[in-house]
């Protein structure tokens, strides 16, 4: 069963949340996150990347960092631009991305079910990564982030949310990036005993994104025992069939030493041509890859998908076990320097323009993973590889916050 509970949540004044709300702290580098808080005091980046409001070379991992992370949040909660729920709630969070929509409950999942396996990972987290997220959450005691989970769809539950999007929400407003976020409160008892009904009748979760946010709170639990509100972690869970993945992509730096014609004539080896390309596969185990300012379709041989492991049977991971390595001689797809990754909204576009700028030497375009790819390993246990799906749109930080 999954155990999630209400919580009395920070939140942005909803005159003021398209200026505070922003995206995750980890999507942009340093440089892009002063821009996007540059003239905007109200930036919630100046909390999730503190480093911002401190002089260029500060270590964004300092005391000094965390230090300036809860004078900036201190700040918000002194002037009224966020403040705190009057008791606890579930809450609806909607959003719309051109003609994508998804809703989802906001809640504090239990973060000894994420310890005991409930809650499902298929990614592996770094402990430095972890240890930033778990001095953020000390410093600002407060979750300011949440994890973004799935559950396989439950008609009753879609069926609830449609009748409270009719409501007058909370919060309603569109960010730069073209996505409309908006909010309802789940206050009323028979709610809030509804949702946890559903909830206890769904076997687990899954951890679509932010599984070092998930990984840190359960650290901070763990501390403090249950402590406080240290027992939740700040989530965000849809049903699974609202979700959209989209591809993420690999950019080669070098041929490793092959001629365009010799790379061709290797990738024949362990496939066929399929036509030429558009930076768009239609279907799992067809890839395009971008040489020499055209695109070309190739389709992995039979024998190569038959493999009893999911997570193997994946196109990033077909690509990485029979091109990227022995072709390109990149055997580590986490530190290599010759490697690169697009994933998202940028898309072939992004492909072609470093290809042609000679940022790169070539693309591959990969086809995007499916969610029930995604259940079938997290479930097995497995690990995917990296960089094997872009959740699209991202969550807004500030919209909620938990506070411990």
């Amino acid at each position: 069963m999954a155990t999630i509970r209400p919580f009395a949540a920070l939140r942005p004044r909803p005159d003021r949340a398209a200026r505070i709300c922003e995206p995750p702290y980890d999507v942009m580098s340093e440089a892009e996150a002063r821009r996007m808080a540059a003239g905007n005091p109200l930036s919630f980046l100046r909390v999730s990347r503190p480093e911002v409001g401190l002089p260029l070379g500060t270590d964004p991992h300092s005391p000094a960092a965390y230090a300036q992370a809860r004078r900036a949040f201190e700040a918000l909660l002194a002037d009224g631009s966020l403040y705190r729920q009057a008791q606890p709630a579930f809450y609806l969070y909607r959003q719309i991305l051109g003609s994508h929509h998804q809703t989802g409950i906001v809640a504090a999942s239990s973060c000894a079910e994420y310890l005991a396996g409930v809650i499902r990972k298929h990614e592996l987290t770094r402990p430095d990564k972890e240890l930033d997220r778990v001095h953020h959450i000390e410093a600002v005691e407060a979750q300011t982030g949440p994890a973004f989970l799935f559950h396989r769809a439950v008609p009753a539950l879609a069926a609830f949310a449609r009748e409270i999007e009719a409501r007058t929400p909370d919060v309603d407003f569109v960010a730069p990036d073209g996505v409309r976020h908006t909010a309802w409160t789940l206050a009323e008892p028979d709610s809030i005993g509804f949702v946890e009904a559903q909830f206890a009748a769904i076997p687990r979760l899954y951890i679509a994104d932010g599984h070092h946010r998930s990984a840190a709170a359960a650290r901070v639990f763990e501390a403090r025992q249950g402590a406080g509100g240290s027992g939740g972690f700040l989530s965000v869970i849809f049903p699974h069939d609202a979700l959209q993945i989209l591809p993420y992509h690999r950019v080669v730096k070098d041929l490793n030493g092959l001629s365009p014609a010799r790379l061709r004539d290797r990738l024949a080896a362990i496939g066929e041509v399929a036509g030429d390309g558009s930076g768009h596969p239609p279907r799992p185990h067809e890839f395009d890859l971008y040489l020499e300012g055209h695109w070309q379709r190739w389709r992995v041989g039979a024998a190569l998908t038959a493999v009893a492991d999911p997570a193997e049977r994946l196109d990033v991971a077909l690509l990485q076990r029979h091109v990227l390595a022995p072709l390109f001689g990149i055997e580590n797809p986490r530190t290599s320097e010759r490697l690169g990754f697009v994933g998202g909204i940028r898309g072939p576009g992004e492909l072609e323009r470093l290809v042609d700028a000679g940022e790169a030497a070539c693309a591959f375009a990969l086809h995007p993973t499916g969610i029930e790819e995604l259940m079938a390993i997290a479930d097995a246990g497995g690990i995917m590889p990296p960089k094997s799906t872009w959740f699209e749109p991202k969550l807004r930080d500030a919209l909620f916050c938990l506070p411990l």
